[in-house]
């Protein structure tokens, strides 16, 4: 299933706080304090937060929706709000109201030490038995060994380039080194976790710097992205981080290559291909999204039907498919529309992940092992990214 109009996406349904009365959000009965089982089976109010294409409710599309099956199966009521950023989505969801939300590993640190999530009980979660391996118990979704959720899918943020105006590239110099011959036209991500991107860059480029993990950067090894960053900054003619605006820049011709997601060369190929979309030889920074319940949830149920209703096997391929990513459900690959999409999405080939570093949430102790030295946690990432947008 193709999606034919994700600039519809962008506008999120209203979220509610309506909340299931008679629901417990949490049990000391089951291991590690996860929820135990159903109280009751009162249908209730789930209120999601999701990244565009993940819950779609045929609000876009109405052959895009399982939402609606899983409401009439359940009774559980399901309201949705989408997020373009994993910085907007903590914000959101350490405001309140929200019960479920698909997370991103740079995000999922954060709520999950920040106290905004509850472990989850495996046990009510039968489809997470088809998960592909080595994609369970992951440092953004697992901590001191209690599960935090359920993968919804993965893929890596490739390196997008316009058919006819850039020559086929197979390395990232093309944005980041002052000869490009895109120079003035790059566009590039427009969050703090983009400092990683230029850090997979130096890995291949500079190792003396001796990076091991884009995301486990010491003072030297982090003054180098920046400086990398900085150098970049004369051949990019926009950030983005509102994707239908990037899909409008590259629609204009304003913007001929840059670090994008396999939905964006999706969306503007529609019915002709008009850019190409490659992983590089450097690796990429890339996400593994998690399904997550909120620590606050009084709709415990609901969620938890959710949690197991969106990673079946038939769902995941649907949202996978659509969205342009591998699903997490191994069995989905049998159940797509297009019967080659797990091999364009690399779903089943673990050493195509071998070089995709998912998104974390980098912390002072350094993520790589180290213990000589301190590393830059998020808080001064996020920090030295807005001085360099605002110089």
């Amino acid at each position: 299933m193709r999606n034919k109009d994700l600039r519809k996406i962008a506008v999120a349904v209203a979220a509610s706080a309506l909340l299931l009365a008679g629901c417990s959000s949490s049990s000391d009965d089951a291991a590690g304090g996860a929820y135990a089982g159903p109280v009751q089976d009162t249908p209730g109010t789930i209120n999601v937060l999701a990244w565009p294409g993940y819950a779609e409710d045929g609000t876009t599309d109405p052959n895009v929706d399982w939402v609606t099956p899983f409401e009439k199966a359940t009774g559980c009521e399901v309201n949705v709000k989408t997020y373009g950023t994993s910085d907007e989505a903590v914000q959101l969801m350490q405001a309140g109201g929200y019960d479920v939300i698909s997370a991103s590993g740079d995000a999922s640190s954060r709520l999950i030490y920040g106290g905004d999530l509850q472990p989850v009980n495996l046990d009510l979660i039968p489809n997470y038995a088809d998960i592909f391996d080595n994609l369970k118990d992951r440092p953004w979704n697992t901590v001191d060994g209690k599960n935090y959720g359920v993968p919804h899918g993965r893929g890596a943020n490739v390196l997008q380039y316009t058919l006819g105006k850039v020559k086929e590239p197979n390395s990232w110099s093309i944005v980041w080194e002052p000869n490009s011959p895109a120079k003035g036209k790059i566009t590039a991500y427009d969050s703090a976790i983009y400092i990683a991107d230029a850090a997979v860059y130096l890995m291949s480029t500079k190792p003396e710097l001796g990076i091991k993990d884009p995301y486990a950067l010491d003072q030297t090894q982090f003054d180098a992205a920046m400086a990398l960053l900085k150098q970049q900054k004369p051949l990019v003619a926009e950030y983005w981080g509102d994707y239908t605006k990037y899909i409008g820049a590259a629609q204009a011709g304003s913007i001929v290559a840059g670090t994008s997601w396999q939905v964006i060369a999706n969306v503007l190929n529609g019915e002709k291909a008009t850019v190409g979309a490659v992983k590089p030889k450097e690796g990429a920074t890339g996400w593994s999204d998690t399904w997550m319940i909120s620590s606050k949830t009084k709709s415990i149920d609901c969620a938890y039907k959710w949690l197991n209703h969106i990673i079946t096997p038939s769902v995941n391929a649907q949202a996978a498919e659509y969205f342009g990513e591998a699903p997490a459900n191994s069995k989905a690959c049998a159940l797509t529309a297009n019967k080659d999409h797990c091999k364009l999405y690399h779903a089943e080939e673990t050493n195509y992940w071998s070089d995709v570093y998912y998104w974390k949430t980098p912390t002072e102790q350094c993520l790589d092992g180290r213990t000589d030295v301190k590393c830059l946690p998020y808080a001064e990432w996020v920090k030295a990214w807005s001085s360099f947008r605002n110089s």
